[in-house]
């Protein structure tokens, strides 16, 4: 049996907040107790937080290892263990790993890299290389005319748990406003005016020939393997409710108030991202999620695009004045994504859950995570 304490800490459990010890056993919380306990060997926290680990669903991070310049192809087992080590750093110690099925262009670097991408990840994990652990999410882009063939290829790969039914053609859903769809694309591509309205035309042309045929297939496809469905960029009422007829469970980044307590009132959890947190609003023109915070139908923090920002936002609501303490906090980004994801045995500092924890250290307005454990294993 391998045991250790840890004492002097403000533990955040998911309902309430305290001073305290906790021990492990053999990778597991065996015992949480109130006040400092004495003992040689047990590591002094100071005062720092002892926090669950974080459980992110939806992070694009892995792509931006695998390509991080355009036209730069960096080797697979390099980029997989770079993107792991950024991902428990910033405090995450399971990760869903989201990979895009599709873009807007055919033969795009994302696509092309896709496969050695869940080969790199299957590689760095028989190696004993990854700190974090890694699971799937395909993000299926139903207007990419290869989608289909693209999710039947990795459909039966045991690392897959969460499927997401995506569409961003403009003039719906994350881009209802046209022209904040003409800057990103614009501003990202370098597109002239002329370029830009042959792209529109084109994008629009792929849904219409692809995305109702993609979505029906995909849908039966993924609930006959019980992968968890996540809706995405819902922005009405009629969206979320054909979203829930479809079998899903979790409400990715709704763009208005409305798509999200229509969401809570069909059961599904609502993702938002951290970076819509720290800069005070979406990129996109869309809802705010402190907005949807206030409103009390927000369930899920998701980095996004930025892992750092998990240990951020959970203090920035805290402290905002809109109803949540700190443990109400923590549990966006630990417990309630854990539980959407069917995990029942992490995401909370609980007697019985598996010894994912960290250390962090808050500083006026700088939350640091100083150390991370995974499973009672210290991994940073």
């Amino acid at each position: 049996m391998i045991e250790h304490i840890y004492t002097n800490a403000q533990i955040v459990t998911a309902d309430r907040q305290f001073s305290g010890a906790m021990v492990v056993r053999d990778g597991v919380i065996a015992a949480l107790d109130e006040g400092s306990v004495a003992a040689p060997a047990a590591t002094d926290f100071g005062g720092d937080y002892l926090l669950p680990g974080f459980v992110e669903l939806h992070t694009d991070n892995l792509e931006k290892h695998f390509t991080p310049r355009p036209g730069v192809r960096w080797p697979s087992s390099a980029a997989v263990v770079a993107h792991d080590a950024q991902i428990v750093a910033a405090g995450i110690t399971t990760v869903f790993d989201a990979l895009s099925l599709g873009d807007i262009f055919e033969g795009s670097q994302r696509v092309k890299n896709l496969r050695e991408m869940v080969d790199g990840i299957r590689d760095a994990r028989e190696a004993g290389a990854l700190k974090a652990d890694h699971w799937l999410h395909l993000r299926c882009e139903l207007s990419f005319s290869s989608v289909l063939e693209l999710y039947e290829s990795m459909m039966d790969d045991p690392d897959v748990r969460i499927v997401s039914i995506m569409d961003h053609t403009p003039g719906q859903r994350q881009f209802v406003d046209v022209d904040k769809y003409r800057f990103y694309y614009m501003k990202k591509y370098g597109l002239s005016d002329a370029e830009f309205e042959e792209f529109l035309a084109e994008r629009r042309a792929d849904q219409a020939k692809y995305s109702a045929r993609h979505r029906r297939a995909i849908l039966e496809r993924a609930l006959a393997r019980g992968h968890i469905l996540a809706s995405h960029d819902d922005a009405t009422a009629e969206h979320v409710a054909e979203s829930s007829a479809d079998g899903m469970v979790i409400a990715e980044f709704p763009t208005t108030v409305e798509a999200a307590q229509a969401s809570h009132e069909l059961g599904l959890s609502v993702l938002m991202g951290g970076p819509n947190i720290v800069l005070g609003g979406s990129h996109s023109g869309n809802v705010a999620a402190q907005e949807l915070a206030g409103h009390g139908v927000l369930d899920i923090i998701s980095s996004d695009y930025v892992p750092s920002c998990l240990v951020h936002t959970p203090f920035a609501l805290a402290g905002a004045g809109i109803g949540f303490d700190l443990p109400a906090a923590i549990n966006l980004v630990s417990r309630n994504p854990a539980r959407a994801a069917g995990l029942s045995d992490r995401g909370e500092i609980a007697v019985g859950q598996r010894a994912d924890f960290l250390r962090v250290r808050k500083s006026d307005e700088l939350a640091i995570v100083c150390s991370a454990w995974r499973e009672g294993t210290r991994v940073v």
